[in-house]
């Protein structure tokens, strides 16, 4: 963070995040990752004043996300809706450090060029960036409320496939617990028993989550599970299982293991695998299934070997 001097306040934001930070500084000016008092700045021209508050956000890794949307990664479409399938590593909308690399604007590039036409795109849910499968837009915005509703009201069926660790004692397990963010801004569950208190910091409340859980097959060191959302809280599942003893393999941020028998883990294991609701408009069911990805897809048959 950089405070602008009496000196300063005359020069450009440009050439002020040049200065600071040469090349890469223009790049995120031009990318969005450029915040002025805690505001994302769009204009290059920006007059500023002594005392403002200059940050510049970069990328964790330092590498742009740049996603394509292609027709391959469409699942389903109609006039209301498109639902595809999220690639790893793509962000579902803007981040602090970038506005274009997320799939909301990868998706919107393709259908503007395909159909030659602007149009309205407001995603349903979200999925993590390195959560793959099954991701809801809205074409319509008339809709979005009716998609609000079916989300906040449960009624949309969401499963995903995870592989985790260890062998689970269980078949079926359900979890209900408290959901929120610690006094450290990091995410945490709380007893069900504080569902309602005031969160230690932001002011906000302390929800509930809740998932319910079926281990579909054991492989020893790991196991494939079903984890079905009845809230959609942030990494609810990767917060669950961990809180269960199986973290999920790869997921080093609730202490999965990055590596197995000597083979690397570059993300978490979790798939979004199948959405179900009724259709907003014409209110017939929908019904929608994505196959597990590539890596995830060889640890189940690398345990068959």
């Amino acid at each position: 963070m950089h405070t602008v001097s009496e000196g300063e306040s005359a020069v450009p934001l440009a050439e002020l995040v040049a200065s600071m930070a040469g090349t890469v500084g223009t790049t995120a000016l031009e990318r969005g990752g450029v915040w002025v008092n805690w505001r994302r700045v769009l204009s290059s021209e920006l007059t500023l004043e002594p005392g403002d508050q200059v940050t510049i956000r970069l990328p964790p890794n330092g590498i742009y996300a740049e996603p394509v949307v292609t027709a391959a990664d469409l699942v389903y479409e109609d006039r209301w809706l498109v639902v595809l399938n999220k690639a790893v590593g793509w962000y579902t909308i803007e981040t602090p450090w970038d506005r274009f690399g997320n799939v909301w604007v990868a998706l919107k590039t393709y259908l503007m060029a395909r159909d030659g036409t602007d149009l309205v795109l407001h995603p349903a849910h979200r999925l993590d960036r390195d959560t793959s499968g099954l991701l809801l837009f809205s074409r319509d915005a008339g809709i979005n409320r009716a998609l609000h509703d079916a989300f906040a009201g449960r009624s949309v069926t969401k499963r995903y496939l995870a592989v985790c660790a260890g062998s689970p004692d269980w078949m079926h397990c359900s979890l209900t617990t408290g959901h929120g963010r610690s006094a450290h801004g990091r995410w945490r569950l709380y007893g069900e028993d504080e569902i309602g208190q005031t969160l230690p910091q932001g002011g906000g409340r302390i929800k509930s989550a809740q998932t319910s859980f079926k281990c579909l097959h054991r492989y020893g060191d790991y196991a494939l599970i079903e984890a079905e959302l009845h809230t959609g809280r942030t990494h609810q599942i990767r917060l669950h299982l961990a809180h269960l003893g199986h973290p999920i393999l790869g997921d080093a941020t609730y202490g999965g293991l990055t590596e197995v028998a000597g083979v690397p883990i570059k993300r978490h294991l979790l798939h979004a695998g199948l959405l179900s609701l009724t259709h907003p408009v014409t209110h017939e069911p929908l019904h929608l299934n994505c196959p597990l990805p590539e890596d995830l897809r060889d640890w189940v048959e690398r345990a068959a070997l």
